[in-house]
């Protein structure tokens, strides 16, 4: 008898399932708004195929924007004096006219250089290049002025006495420093 209990306790996990699948359908049979597993199943495989498809198009949408931006970037580089490039056109142009003419005088040679350089400044301008030409006194700036030599002057100490060459800042970066004598 004892035996016979044991293995009605033990029942296969198969018979176990069958039972739950005749409970399953009495229920189902019982209550009809209830999908089956079988739907459910369906549903969830759906459902997944649907978000793998999202995930894909997704995926191949970030892609695509990481393409076109790193084409974006290659382009930039690739292009990116062109503004200077068209501001500098009209000072060549200017030069080559200036050494087409036969006979030049000394005061046409000055005018056409003045106007030649009005257009260097105004492209210098135009593309944030900036001229660094400190005033004799002017405090040392060590990060826009470069001091070639101390000379003893009449003037407070490492301030400016001359400059011999100008620097020059693209936007806020240094492009060249501004070559100046300081004060002892």
């Amino acid at each position: 008898m004892q035996d016979q209990e044991k293995t009605q306790d033990q029942e296969s996990p198969v018979d176990v399932l069958a039972q739950g699948q005749k409970g399953d359908a009495a229920d189902s049979a019982a209550t009809p708004s209830q999908p089956s597993l079988e739907a459910q199943l369906a549903n969830a495989v759906g459902k997944a195929a649907e978000m793998q498809d999202a995930f894909l198009r997704a995926k191949a949408d970030v892609e695509n924007i990481r393409r076109r931006a790193q084409e974006d970037i290659s382009r930039a580089h690739k292009f990116a004096i062109e503004g200077f490039a068209e501001a500098m056109v009209p000072v060549k142009d200017s030069l080559e006219t200036a050494l087409q003419i036969e006979t030049p005088s000394v005061e046409s040679l000055k005018e056409g250089v003045e106007i030649t350089l009005k257009q260097l400044s105004s492209a210098f301008e135009k593309n944030k290049l900036l001229e660094i030409n400190p005033k004799p006194g002017d405090k040392l700036d060590p990060m826009k002025h470069q001091a070639i030599s101390m000379v003893p002057a009449a003037q407070e100490a490492n301030t400016i006495v001359t400059v011999l060459q100008k620097g020059y800042m693209i936007a806020d970066r240094l492009l060249r420093p501004a070559l100046v004598t300081v004060a002892q």
